[in-house]
């Protein structure tokens, strides 16, 4: 698959045409591009349902709904999984909710049930149907839909015609493989509600030239100047060391300068990010840094720290049990940091802890939509908690830490913002935010907009 790459080149080098990094405010509000969306874009796309380990037993199934579709993916052996739309095929009513264990589907309407592999099993009263045309079991049986693996991540599509998974992803599995996702487990998993386009949302995870001034409370660890590389629909974005101070450090445009003592800015960059997000670094890589204040000198270079940070950390999933991915360093810089996989499975990964994301529509109302996110930990295997799934109806009555809170209040201002008379286009960053224009240039693609085209 061709590779754009956007990384080091001046501005206006590649630059997008007006028509693409301008973005028409119809695309946010337009009930017309929400339609499109919902028969041309998400009956095509690959799209994440849950992990693996949700489906421990034959029988354990979990179910995901996205606009007027419901999907669920049932275990059918120890070694297959397999996935049908959630609904009768009687009367049309929704056969199974959440997730759970099953020896049988059964409708609750009327009694017809199913076998775990989609079969029908019984239909009462079946001989009232007697003569009847389109009756057999193969027409009764639940319809199948498509279901995959990645990584540990349970994937469905609707659409019998689209490219295997494998191939839908690459290049994300060669680059991300070696950091064995299929070892991580849920630490915790919370679904919001947001007042937002689902895009608006997809949007504000998808680029990092906010992080100056929505988080500014990082500025003290880390600099800011991001780049990124387009794969096909896919995107990644990372910090490139030719452009930024090593991790720790406060960013250039504030002006403070590197202390000589980078020991307490490791210590407190790491706890700043456990206090307020609760992701990207397991709790034992958080005790594990504090070793640097007892185990270096004040005068340890700033990149020797960072490296016994890391040594630290691999030293702690070791002596735990949790084991460490195999990586070289060559492969963590051609990994980069956040990926995201069109059009809504968005990741930022460390080495034994990582932080997703899915962003979905709320029902057919363009200015709502439903935001997982999944913090994973790779545990000693069996020592993970017990999954549990939060759902809040409205974000902010969620815990979220202060890192997503930011981001949550800013899509929301967005979203209202959109429809002021006084705005008519968002203007994408040709660079730090190019990841947005890929990604529209994808949804239009699905979608059949020509560039330039404006609709609703």
């Amino acid at each position: 698959m061709a590779t754009v790459r956007q990384d080091l080149s001046p501005p206006g080098a590649k630059s997008a045409s007006a028509a693409e990094f301008m973005l028409p405010k119809t695309l946010y509000l337009s009930r017309e591009v929400a339609e499109l969306e919902k028969r041309h874009l998400w009956p095509r796309v690959w799209q994440v349902v849950g992990r693996v380990e949700e489906l421990p037993a034959v029988g354990s199934y979990v179910t995901y709904d996205n606009l007027d579709e419901s999907i669920f993916v049932i275990r059918t052996a120890t070694d297959k999984l397999q996935a049908f739309h959630n609904v009768c095929s009687h009367r049309g009513r929704r056969l199974l909710d959440g997730s759970g264990k099953t020896q049988q589907i059964a409708c609750r309407f009327h009694g017809w049930r199913y076998n775990i592999d989609g079969r029908i099993q019984t239909v009462v009263e079946r001989g009232d149907w007697a003569g009847c045309p389109h009756m057999s079991d193969a027409d009764l049986s639940l319809k199948s839909v498509r279901v995959d693996t990645w990584q540990g991540w349970v994937f469905i599509n609707l659409d019998p015609n689209a490219p295997p998974l494998a191939k839908y992803l690459s290049p994300v599995p060669e680059r991300v493989d070696p950091y064995e996702f299929e070892k991580w487990r849920y630490r915790w998993h919370k679904a919001v509600i947001v007042q937002c386009n689902w895009k608006v949302a997809v949007e504000a995870f998808n680029e990092f030239y906010h992080v100056t001034a929505t988080h500014a409370q990082l500025q003290q660890y880390q600099d800011d100047i991001s780049r990124c590389e387009l794969h096909g629909d896919h995107s990644m974005m990372n910090y490139p060391p030719e452009l930024n101070r090593m991790w720790g450090a406060p960013a250039a445009r504030t002006g403070m300068p590197v202390p000589k003592d980078m020991r307490p800015q490791l210590v407190a960059g790491v706890d700043e990010f456990e206090r307020t997000l609760k992701a990207l670094w397991s709790p034992r890589a958080v005790a594990a840094t504090h070793r640097l204040m007892t185990e270096l000198p004040p005068d340890t270079p700033h990149e020797v720290a960072l490296g016994k940070m890391m040594q630290y950390w691999k030293e702690a999933a070791d002596a735990e049990g949790a084991g460490w991915p195999t990586i070289t360093p060559e492969q963590v810089a051609k990994a980069g940091y956040d990926w995201q996989v069109f059009p809504n499975f968005i990741f930022l990964m460390n080495f034994d802890a990582g932080l997703f994301y899915r962003i979905r529509p709320n029902g057919d109302d363009p200015g709502s939509c439903i935001f997982d996110i999944w913090s994973l930990v790779r545990y000693v295997p069996g020592a993970e908690p017990e999954i549990k799934h939060e759902f809040y109806e409205r974000w902010q009555d969620c815990e979220l830490g202060l890192i997503l809170t930011q981001d949550f209040l800013n899509m929301e201002h967005v979203q209202r913002g959109l429809k002021s008379s006084g705005f008519t286009h968002a203007r994408a960053n040709p660079l730090q935010e190019s990841p947005i224009i890929n990604f529209h240039r994808a949804v239009r693609k699905y979608l059949g907009i020509k560039e330039g085209e404006e609709l609703g």
